[in-house]
């Protein structure tokens, strides 16, 4: 179908169709449709205006229905020429995301908003909360090294007190019971081990 016969002619019972549709869309029924006479008429309305209204009404939604055909016509048509120049739903998703980031860039809201962050930036009230938070983290840097040079201080201080010297010596002691003379580097067998251990085992 070439697009000089698509073009809308409004007067035109087809209009831009290149198809004769008229005896499809007789057998098609329309929705809200006022073709049953069993239907009371309204206050105040006589049959010959009820007859005028129905048949504009018939009219209306035929051309509805026909618009309907055209714009899918159409449809289809674009979808079919943007196969050609190999646009795919995935790039025009990007175009449009990339055109909406750029519409939202130069919005005034956005340029507004931007403004107030720069005058924030610059104010006297952000200059002074950064100061004293930047103090606040020197301060808090000192105090924890302080803590843990006091921290190794009185660890030191402890080992060498009595007490641990004390502590230490008996868990040489403990150790040379346990491990032998055998505790430098060599193999250490359990306490409770009762097999002995034989260099070279016969074959």
């Amino acid at each position: 179908m070439d697009p000089a016969s698509q073009d809308i002619n409004l007067n035109s019972p087809n209009k831009g169709l290149g198809v004769d549709h008229s005896d499809s869309l007789s057998d098609v029924p329309v929705e809200g449709a006022v073709g049953n006479s069993a239907n009371p008429l309204p206050p105040g309305l006589t049959e010959e205006e009820a007859e005028e209204l129905r048949i504009e009404l018939t009219k209306v939604e035929e051309e509805i229905n026909t618009l309907r055909q055209v714009l899918s016509a159409k449809e289809r048509h674009a979808t079919e020429l943007k196969r050609k120049l190999g646009l795919s739903p995935l790039n025009e998703l990007r175009q449009n995301l990339t055109k909406s980031w750029q519409d939202v860039q130069t919005s005034n809201a956005y340029l507004s908003a931007s403004a107030t962050l720069e005058d924030i930036t610059h104010s006297e009230a952000y200059k002074k909360t950064q100061e004293t938070l930047s103090q606040a983290g020197q301060k808090t840097s000192a105090a924890l090294t302080t803590v843990g040079t006091a921290i190794s201080r009185k660890l030191g201080d402890m080992r060498n007190s009595a007490t641990f010297k004390s502590f230490e010596d008996k868990m040489g002691n403990l150790k040379y019971k346990v491990v032998g003379t055998r505790g430098n580097g060599e193999a250490v067998s359990s306490p409770t081990d009762t097999t002995p251990t034989q260099e070279n085992p016969p074959f």
